[in-house]
C-alpha cells in the first residue's frame, strides 16, 4: 500500500497512542487524528494486556479525486498524489480536517504483544483480524517461488483496478522459526524480498503542443494528447522540457506517442510509437506567447527565454513560487486567488502581497470575511520565516531550496549575502561556480537591492538564527540516501540532514560519511559496503537526530 506507516498501541484493549514512527516517544504523536479513522478499532475483541501493531494509512483513489476537486474549487494547492495527501491529512493540526479526508488503514505487522505466542506471519495476520484490525484481504501462501512470482505478475496486471495505490509486492518466509535460521544482514532481513512494479504505459495521439512561460522566463513546451488512464487517474498533458528534447525523440504533431507516469506520479512522454503521415515538426515560437517579446537562447542552454521582466506570465509564476510551501508557505494563497490579485491590479510584485488590506480582499470573488482575516494573519506570520525560505522565494536562477540553505548558512544575513563575492559563494561546499555567479549577479542588480529594501521596510526577517553545536551536529558530514524509508520521504530526510548542518550527495564515494538505507536499497548500498562506508537504517538515523 502506498501510504504512511503508523504505529498503534493498545492497553487492555483500548487505543492509547498512535504515531507516525516506531513508538510514541520518538515518533510524531498523531493519536487524535488517528482516532478519526473509522477502520481503526478504538476497543479490541478479547484483547491482550498490551499490543503494538504497524499499519499503513492511505487515501482511497476516489477520496483523493474528491479532495483535489475541493482544493481546485477553493483555489488551493492541489495534492500531488494519494500518498502525499494521506501524509498531509494525518499531520493536520485540526482533527476535524483529518476526519473529512476519508482516510483508511491496513494493519500489516504485530510489533509486540504480551501474553501471546505466534509461530507464523499468517497466524499473526489472522490474530490481528480477530482482534478487530483491518488487514490486507489478498495475502496468499505458496509452496515455491514460481507460484509467488506468478501472483506478483497477477497483482501487477490488476493493480489499476484496486481502489487504492500500491507500489509493489513483498514475499516473506511465513514461519518465524525458519526466519530465525535464515537470519538478516546488519540492516535488512534475508527472509523478505520487495518487488517494485514498473510504470504503466499507454499509447495516445499527440493533439497539440502548448508553450508556457515560467517564473524565470523559460519557455516550456507541454504535450496535449487524447486522454488516457494511467495509475488510476486520467492524463492528458505532459511536459516536453525543451525543443532539443522534442527533436531528439522526433516527436511531431499527430504522432502516436508513448506516455507513462514516472514513479506513478509525474506524466512523461517516453517516445513515439508511430509517426503520422502528416506529422508536423515542432519549433519554439520566436515571440513570447504571453507578452509578445522576442525570445532568446543563451549559448549552452536548452531553454528559450522571454527577456521581459514585466511579462504577465512570469509575474504570475513568480508569485505562485513566492508563496509556495517550500518558500514563504503562505496558507490560503493558491493559484486561483493569485490570478485574481494580479488581474485586479492589486498585486504587481511579491512585496505587494504584504501591502494587502482586508478591504482589498473583500472585493474578490469567493473571499469571505473569515478567509480574508486568515490570509492577512498568514501573511503577517510569514514575515518571521527562516531566511533561507525568503532567499528561495526570490526565485533566483539556479538557487533551489538546498542552495538557499547553504547560502544563508554561510552568510547569516541578507546584507552579508549581498556583500559577498562570487568567489566567496563558490567556496561554499556544494554550491558551485554557476550557482555562485547567478546569485552574485542577482544581488548586484539595483532593482534587486531596491526590492530587498521594500521587503525590509515591510518587516520581512533578514537574518538567520544563530545555531548551537547541537544544531549543527552533522557539520562536515556527507550522507547518501538509498531505498525507501518507512516513515520519511527522501526530501524529508534530506531536509533534516541539511538543517543539522550536513550535506546530501547523490553518489557514494570515499568522502561519504554515512549511507542511509531503506527497503529496496540498490547499487549505492553495495558500493558503500565495498568501500566500508557506515550504513545506517531509520532507527540509527532517529537516534542521531534526537
Amino acid at each position: 500500500i502506498d501510504g504512511l506507516s503508523v504505529s498503534l498501541e493498545y492497553e487492555n484493549g483500548r487505543f492509547i497512542r498512535g504515531s507516525t514512527r516506531g513508538d510514541g516517544d520518538i515518533g510524531e504523536d498523531v493519536t487524535a487524528n488517528l482516532m478519526t479513522i473509522a477502520s481503526i478499532p478504538k476497543k479490541l475483541n478479547d484483547p491482550p494486556e498490551y499490543i503494538e501493531v504497524r499499519g499503513e494509512v492511505y487515501m482511497p483513489r476516489e477520496s483523493f479525486l474528491r479532495l483535489r476537486q475541493e482544493q481546485s474549487e477553493k483555489g488551493e494547492r492541489l495534492s500531488k498524489n494519494p500518498r502525499n495527501a494521506a501524509a498531509g491529512s494525518l499531520r493536520q493540526k485540526n482533527p476535524e480536517v483529518t476526519a473529512g479526508r476519508e482516510l483508511d488503514i491496513f494493519v500489516f505487522n504485530l510489533q509486540q504483544v504480551r501474553g501471546k505466542n505466534l509461530s507464523s506471519h499468517v497466524l499473526l495476520l489472522e490474530y490481528m483480524r480477530d482482534l478487530g484490525f483491518k488487514i490486507l484481504p489478498f495475502y496468499k501462501i505458496f509452496d515455491n517461488m514460481e507460484q509467488a512470482a506468478a501472483e506478483i505478475n497477477r497483482i501487477g496486471e490488476n493493480r489499476q483496478g484496486l481502489p487504492f495505490d500500491i507500489d509493489g509486492a513483498v514475499i516473506k518466509v511465513d514461519g518465524f522459526a525458519l526466519r530465525e535460521k535464515i537470519g538478516a544482514t546488519s540492516k535488512f532481513p534475508r527472509w523478505a524480498i520487495a518487488f517494485k512494479y514498473p510504470p504503466e504505459e499507454a499509447v495516445t495521439e499527440l493533439l497539440s503542443i502548448e508553450v508556457n512561460v515560467g517564473r524565470t522566463g523559460a519557455l516550456t513546451p507541454t504535450a496535449v494528447f487524447t486522454p488516457v488512464e494511467l495509475a488510476g487517474t486520467t492524463v492528458s498533458r505532459a511536459v516536453l522540457h525543451n525543443e532539443d528534447f522534442i527533436a531528439a525523440k522526433k516527436i511531431g504533431l499527430g504522432d502516436m506517442i508513448i506516455v507513462r507516469k514516472a514513479g506513478d506520479i509525474i506524466p512523461e512522454v517516453v517516445g513515439v510509437r508511430s509517426h503520422a503521415e502528416a506529422s508536423v515538426p515542432f519549433k519554439i515560437p520566436e515571440t513570447c506567447p504571453s507578452c509578445g517579446a522576442r525570445v532568446f537562447r543563451e549559448p549552452g542552454e536548452a531553454a528559450f527565454r522571454c527577456p521581459n521582466a514585466e511579462c504577465p506570465a512570469q509575474l504570475l509564476r513568480h508569485l505562485i513560487h513566492f508563496v509556495s510551501r517550500d518558500a514563504m508557505d503562505i496558507e490560503g494563497l493558491g493559484p486561483a486567488l493569485i490570478s485574481q490579485l494580479a488581474e485586479s491590479g492589486l498585486v504587481h510584485s511579491p512585496a505587494d502581497l504584504y501591502r494587502l488590506k482586508k478591504e482589498d480582499l473583500a472585493k474578490l470573488d469567493r473571499m469571505g470575511e473569515k478567509s480574508a482575516d486568515n490570509l492577512i494573519i498568514a501573511l503577517e506570520n510569514s514575515k518571521q520565516n527562516e531566511l533561507y525560505r525568503f532567499v528561495f522565494a526570490l526565485g533566483i536562477r539556479h538557487i533551489g531550496q538546498r542552495a538557499a540553505k547553504l547560502l544563508t548558512g554561510r552568510f547569516s544575513s541578507i546584507d552579508g549575502i549581498m556583500a559577498a563575492s562570487a568567489e566567496e559563494m563558490a567556496a561554499i561546499d556544494g554550491f558551485g561556480n554557476i550557482t555562485a555567479v547567478s546569485a552574485r549577479d542577482f544581488f548586484a542588480l539595483p532593482e534587486t537591492r531596491q526590492m530587498i529594501e521594500e521587503f525590509r521596510e515591510l518587516g520581512i526577517n533578514m537574518r538567520s538564527e544563530e545555531k548551537t553545536a547541537a544544531d549543527l551536529r552533522f557539520a562536515g558530514k556527507t550522507f547518501v540516501l538509498t531505498g525507501t524509508l518507512p516513515d520519511y520521504t527522501r526530501d524529508q530526510a534530506a531536509e533534516i540532514i541539511e538543517t543539522l548542518g550536513g550535506k546530501v550527495s547523490s553518489g557514494v564515494s570515499k568522502k561519504t560519511s554515512y549511507v542511509l538505507a531503506g527497503e529496496s536499497a540498490g547499487s549505492k548500498l553495495d558500493k558503500a559496503l565495498k568501500l566500508n562506508i557506515p550504513v545506517i537504517a531509520q532507527p540509527e538515523f532517529e537516534e542521531m537526530i534526537k
